[in-house]
């Protein structure tokens, strides 16, 4: 019988990945929204930083684990938080963006060789994909090539917005490296699908959906 990985049926998959989602970005930016509206930009970081905190904490009283999207979004808004409230000074704002992507680098270089890539977990996470009961070399060592492809991308990210804070006026700046920022990551999303389907065909897998 050939192996499969197994996806939650589409409304519910479509449902855990919102929910990922909106526990790692949704909560925050909605609380960051509505503190910039009422306060200002300063109460907007705090409150962006308690709403993943909280979030985190709430996640682990009632299931003992917090998911690794919402570990990477608390590690990321508290270094930025940190670094734009120590002196408020413009180049320190700008500079979040280039750290927040080191940062990111770091967190998925660490774990690209180890048992467990972080793309496998939150894969795992995000859209409950659950892997074949025995241990697959060939898919383990697609995650952990996944793992080191976004560590680059987030290096490159880096980079680029490192060189654009120094050459570019704030607005222009601000313009540009979203327009990378997206570049990339759907150039990563891309890159990783196509790679994830050839795996498959590669191995003789089956992706399906979960029984109703």
């Amino acid at each position: 019988m050939r192996e499969h990985l197994e996806l939650p049926r589409p409304f519910r998959l479509l449902r855990t990945a919102l929910w990922s989602l909106t526990e790692s970005a949704g909560l925050p930016v909605g609380a960051a929204a509505i503190a910039a509206w009422l306060y200002g930009r300063d109460a907007s970081l705090l409150a962006g930083l308690i709403a993943t905190w909280l979030t985190a904490i709430i996640r682990k009283i009632a299931t003992g684990s917090v998911p690794s999207l919402l570990t990477i979004s608390a590690a990321v808004l508290t270094l930025q938080t940190a670094m734009v409230l120590t002196t408020g000074q413009l180049w320190l704002y700008l500079l979040q963006f280039p750290v927040a992507n080191l940062v990111m680098c770091v967190l998925f270089a660490r774990t690209a060789r180890g048992p467990s890539p972080l793309v496998a977990r939150l894969a795992a996470e995000v859209v409950a994909l659950r892997q074949p009961s025995s241990h697959h070399p060939g898919l383990h060592r697609f995650f952990q090539g996944a793992t080191w492809l976004w560590a680059g991308i987030f290096f490159l990210l880096t980079a680029g917005l490192g060189v654009l804070m120094m050459t570019e006026p704030t607005a222009l700046f601000l313009m540009l490296s979203t327009a990378l920022t997206l570049a990339l990551v759907v150039l990563g999303i891309a890159v990783s699908a196509l790679w994830f389907r050839s795996v498959l065909r590669q191995f003789g897998l089956r992706l399906r959906f979960a029984p109703a």
